[in-house]
């Protein structure tokens, strides 16, 4: 049940955007071995000038930013799998490796509402977060 979203510096195609999205979300499956359909992912397309980065960056339109929150219980090895598999997915895209940033919110269960306002502590959420 991780929710993914991505900040990019620059406006891309709806089908560009969608590749991407996919691009993450498959990341997602394999690393931290979700369900398929158990999809939440965003995209947001910042103007250059709402998202600042690092001059030293070589193709600034291209600087992107993912952000995952997820229930905690995910291990070092996972989380490792993750952020190479998303640069994996994006570099054919035409997004640098070295211009993704992947940053990981682990979540106590109880501190995540689902479901009409139960805690994701108390539901069966059909898959292991221990990975």
């Amino acid at each position: 049940m991780p929710a993914a979203l991505i900040e990019v510096r620059r406006a891309y195609t709806a089908d560009e955007e969608v590749a991407i999205m996919d691009a993450v979300h498959a990341a997602l499956v394999d690393a931290f071995r979700i369900p398929p359909e158990d999809r939440d992912v965003r995209l947001i397309a910042h103007e250059p000038h709402r998202f600042a980065c690092s001059p030293d960056v070589v193709q600034p339109e291209r600087r992107t930013l993912v952000t995952i929150d997820c229930f905690a219980g995910r291990s070092p090895r996972a989380k490792a799998a993750l952020y190479a598999a998303i640069v994996d997915r994006l570099e054919p895209l035409g997004i640098p490796r070295d211009h993704v940033t992947t940053v990981v919110h682990d979540i106590p269960r109880e501190s995540w509402g689902l479901m009409g306002g139960v805690a994701a502590s108390e539901v069966d959420l059909g898959f292991d977060v221990q990975v």
